[in-house]
């Protein structure tokens, strides 16, 4: 199974991982969160989130789920990236994370494909009436 770390500003990750809790309907034993605050070493976050990877990392690989880039969690997300073994996608969001958890069996491209998508289908322009957004030129 795919390890899931979340890695993020305060609160957010935690946040993110309770509502993925409450849609799943189960707590994901998969799933872990590393909270940055200001005040924080940066360095030892960093090794922190290293001992969460290798935590969670059962031989199927690990994604990493971070805020926004440029940021301090991404900044150590990016560290912590190793192609095939530990991948990262930023601009994480609660349908990418519960995407990410429900295709957690699959392999790790897999994963990260899905995480992708959910954020992306879960961004949607909401009109009044339900009605879809018209592109305009």
């Amino acid at each position: 199974m795919v390890g899931v770390l979340i890695i993020s500003h305060g609160n957010l990750g935690h946040s993110l991982a309770d509502c993925a809790r409450h849609v799943l309907g189960r707590v994901p034993d998969n799933l872990a969160v590393m909270a940055v605050e200001k005040h924080e070493d940066p360095e030892q976050k960093f090794h922190e989130a290293s001992a969460l990877v290798a935590t969670l990392q059962q031989g199927d690989g690990v994604l990493l789920l971070t805020d926004m880039v440029g940021g301090t969690p991404a900044n150590i997300t990016w560290r912590l990236v190793e192609a095939g073994q530990v991948e990262a996608v930023a601009g994480i969001n609660l349908p990418m994370l519960v995407r990410a958890l429900c295709y957690s069996s699959q392999p790790l491209e897999v994963v990260v494909g899905k995480a992708i998508t959910g954020g992306l289908e879960g961004v949607y322009y909401m009109l009044p009436e339900g009605k879809d957004a018209k592109a305009t030129d």
